[in-house]
């Protein structure tokens, strides 16, 4: 277990806080962490890219001219790819790009992401952040507070006024425990961690 430090929205610290080694002090292994934010990344692609071949471009039907006698090229069909307006040879089509990784990988890298946040000292564990409606400019005015121009606010599930808070504010995310993931926290310099959402955390990523 290491200490950390508790601080309220003013930055001030407030407390002290065990946390789990087995979360916050994993050694990083730059390759697994590759390995899962390419896994990510190809999941969001939409994959609607497509071109049409010879056969489904318009026209094509008639032979352009005669086989012989016109002192020009043999032609089948201008539906060709080797004429303008053809049809493309090897041309993207819709598919889908994602995969999937063992689930002990995937939280095994969430675990060196929280990890390799927290060796660069850049975790910062809140008492509370609770809002009473949603206010952009309270929630940016807490991040000045912090000097965070780009930070990763991790709440718990019951947290919506904070959530809509932040959509508007450039620079910032707000992410469930549920919806974490490793892109998002490498994404962002800073990760600020609301302390009721801790146990949650070792819930979903220590069994």
């Amino acid at each position: 277990m290491s200490v950390c430090d508790v601080v309220n929205t003013s930055a001030e610290k407030v407390a002290e806080i065990e946390v789990n080694d087995n979360l916050f002090g994993v050694e990083v292994d730059t390759g697994i962490l590759h390995e899962v934010v390419c896994m990510q990344r190809a999941n969001r692609r939409r994959g609607t890219a497509s071109t049409k071949t010879r056969g489904e471009v318009r026209g094509g039907g008639a032979k352009p001219w005669r086989q012989k006698g016109t002192g020009r090229a043999r032609a089948g069909s201008n539906s060709s790819p080797v004429w303008r307006g053809g049809g493309t040879t090897f041309g993207p089509k819709p598919r889908d790009y994602s995969y999937s990784l063992p689930k002990k990988v995937r939280r095994l890298a969430l675990r060196m992401a929280l990890s390799a946040r927290m060796s660069e000292g850049n975790v910062v564990i809140i008492n509370q952040f609770a809002m009473d409606a949603p206010r952009t400019k309270e929630f940016v005015d807490v991040m000045k507070a912090f000097d965070f121009d780009h930070c990763l606010v991790v709440t718990d599930d019951g947290n919506a006024n904070l959530q809509l808070s932040a959509r508007n504010a450039v620079g910032y995310k707000t992410l469930p425990v549920a919806g974490l993931n490793v892109y998002d926290i490498l994404k962002y310099p800073k990760l600020m961690v609301i302390q009721s959402s801790l146990e949650q955390l070792e819930t979903r990523l220590m069994v």
